[in-house]
């Protein structure tokens, strides 16, 4: 018994460091964005589309390859996914011009698509249903850690050691991954997992989730893609206190993403419900307050702590109502995820220059209220919740015959 219990906390900790080399890769050409342009020879605007492609690559073909591989064994399809980024890894490494490095990164949000589609059902599958929330804890802090550790490191490491070189570390990271989920994770059916089918499935209050996810995001990013605008050119803060002061706010993402995954299990609707209201009542904060420099570093730890769980708490709630498989819905919601943040950042960029750095939070806050007036609105639609599939047999038992 502790040996199948350590097999399967060794997956869940080798899917976590798999979320967080995918979204530190997403994520890395932010902070070497110089030292890719000099190397490469490329413009600032085509290293910042290694960056926009990838999300758009994610958001489009998350769902098609869903419902392709929805009935392939998961411990197939992750082995195919982390071996894929293995290989666009090395390929960035070696990659001796601009073309070749985003057809890499191109080939790598194809594979993080997939991931984010079956990573949750297999991670929860592997535990018992009454702890969901905590695994997904898990899994979100993996992910969440790349902002605070995985982005600013891999920038340090470029800084010493040319930009190829994190995507060195980057490499034997998703290797070991690779390694310890082909050898431990089980070989069954997906349709198997009591994560594969939502626990009261309904398409309405699916939708409703869909809207929240895309909306909220929408708000975070028309504020946040300017914050450092808002920081230096409002407020009055240093270049130098701009980067501690986002640290703080990542740190306090993660300590929002552990703290409500303690309640998600008992409340995952109210999970949501706090998280997208705490978001509002940040960005309108910081709109109001934007000269305060004690309220704005309180306001931003509160966005951080907040915004970070709603991609989390509404995971959870897919687990709930998604009225097909869980796969399915969970990546209609990283694909309406990806949208949220291209259209916010778009949003923010058009009302910038009439409303400068302090609207732009002010228009994020208002998009997030009407995201809250989504979710809260959920109770007012029709219909009756849509009959559940047989449950299938508890997964932790099934998870300890590895083939």
């Amino acid at each position: 018994m502790a040996s199948a219990t350590w097999r399967r906390v060794t997956v869940l900790l080798a899917l976590a460091l798999s979320a967080f080399t995918f979204n530190t890769t997403e994520n890395l050409p932010i902070g070497l964005l110089p030292l890719i342009s000099e190397d490469l020879d490329v413009t600032f605007s085509s290293v910042g589309y290694l960056v926009t492609g990838y999300g758009l690559t994610v958001a489009v073909v998350s769902l098609p390859l869903a419902q392709v591989t929805r009935d392939l064994p998961r411990r197939w399809v992750l082995t195919g996914v982390l071996a894929v980024l293995v290989v666009s890894t090395l390929v960035s490494i070696v990659a001796a011009s601009y073309w070749v490095l985003l057809t890499a990164r191109i080939a790598t949000a194809v594979a993080q698509a997939l991931f984010w589609a079956v990573m949750a059902p297999v991670a929860v599958g592997l535990f018992a249903p009454e702890v969901r929330g905590r695994v997904i804890a898990v899994m979100s802090v993996g992910g969440s850690l790349a902002t605070v550790l995985g982005v600013p490191a891999g920038t340090w490491i470029g800084q010493q050691g040319g930009w190829r070189a994190p995507f060195l570390v980057l490499t034997a990271l998703s290797l070991a991954a690779l390694v310890l989920i082909a050898v431990l994770l089980p070989t069954s059916r997906p349709q198997d997992s009591h994560g594969a089918y939502g626990s009261a499935p309904h398409t309405g209050r699916f939708v409703v989730t869909l809207l929240a996810t895309a909306v909220s995001v929408t708000g975070m990013f028309a504020g946040f893609t300017y914050v450092v605008r808002l920081l230096t050119d409002v407020t009055g803060f240093t270049d130098e206190t701009v980067s501690v002061l986002l640290f703080v706010f990542g740190l306090a993402g993660i300590a929002g993403v552990s703290g409500v995954g303690q309640i998600l299990d008992r409340f995952p609707n109210g999970a949501l419900v706090l998280t997208i209201g705490l978001q509002a009542v940040a960005l309108l904060g910081l709109w109001l307050f934007a000269t305060e420099k004690v309220v704005v570093v309180a306001m931003l730890a509160l966005l951080g702590a907040s915004a970070a769980p709603v991609f989390m708490a509404t995971q959870a709630r897919i687990l709930v109502v998604a009225p097909g498989r869980t796969e399915i819905g969970f990546a209609a919601n990283s694909a309406a995820f990806n949208v949220g943040i291209a259209v916010g950042a778009a949003v923010g960029g058009l009302v910038l220059a009439p409303l400068g750095a302090r609207g732009v939070f002010g228009i994020g806050a208002l998009v997030t209220v009407a995201a809250l007036a989504v979710v809260l609105g959920e109770s007012l639609l029709a219909g009756r919740p849509e009959a559940a599939p047989p449950a299938p047999k508890a997964a932790p038992e099934r998870a300890e015959r590895a083939s």
